[in-house]
């Protein structure tokens, strides 16, 4: 599935960026602001990404390729986070399930 594909709801696209909580920089001004919702960024490869999720038909061809190059640089990260998660259920699933095993 590429990432543009992803289905949403109607709750994600309805309120734009006034559905998102406002970034504290800590009163540095934003790497990056989205130019379609004015949402601000602390990197521009957030901003890309955003881009690429949140205004897919509305990309021009070089911002469709940062958005692709950050896509790319994010999946072994994400790989990783979801590895460790799904090890974390496992541990936490036969760590109950001995400990009902000994207790009973």
């Amino acid at each position: 599935m590429h990432p543009t594909d992803r289905s949403r709801s109607t709750a994600d696209t309805d309120g734009g960026a006034a559905s998102h909580a406002e970034i504290d920089l800590q009163g540095d001004e934003p790497a990056a602001r989205c130019p379609y919702c004015d949402r601000a960024f602390r990197e521009r490869r957030l901003e890309a990404l955003h881009r690429g999720y949140d205004h897919p038909d509305r990309l021009s061809d070089r911002e469709r390729a940062a958005f692709e190059r950050a896509y790319l640089e994010e999946r072994p990260t994400v790989r990783r986070v979801r590895l460790l998660a799904l090890g974390t259920v496992v541990l936490g699933y036969f760590g109950l399930l001995f400990v009902y095993a000994i207790v009973l």
